[in-house]
């Protein structure tokens, strides 16, 4: 949802093709009814991958996961640092070891879609 998509008087998202607000019932105008409705087709028309998601490689963080995963490199990389910190602060354990070998290989044997949707990436 765009962020000129909300309802006027109490701010809640306004969905493609509603009349009313869904919380407040406040009646919208045509225009307040369009705005959500393009930005739903335009995300229809490029299959749900936002253009605006950073440029990535599959099997870069792959390989990342499966020789790396100790130290969370692989989240780093898809821009998930919260977990890769997390996965620094248990490398002792070697958890993350075993958990990054089988992200990694999930990684690579998804589809392209399916990676760049979950990661919210999208692919070289």
């Amino acid at each position: 949802m765009s962020e000129s998509a909300k309802c006027p008087q109490c701010g809640a998202g306004i969905e493609p093709n509603t009349v009313n607000c869904k919380y407040c019932g406040e009646p919208l105008s045509q225009q307040q009814i369009a705005q959500p409705q393009a930005a739903y087709n335009q995300q229809q028309q490029t299959g749900g991958i936002n253009p605006n998601w950073p440029i990535k490689d599959k099997t870069t963080a792959g390989l990342l996961a499966i020789l790396l995963g100790d130290f969370g490199i692989h989240k780093f990389y898809l821009g998930k640092t919260g977990l890769g910190i997390l996965y620094l602060l248990l490398s002792w354990s070697l958890i993350p070891a075993v958990i990054g070998v089988i992200e990694g290989i999930s990684y690579l044997s998804s589809d392209d879609y399916n990676f760049q949707v979950k990661h919210k990436v999208r692919l070289s």
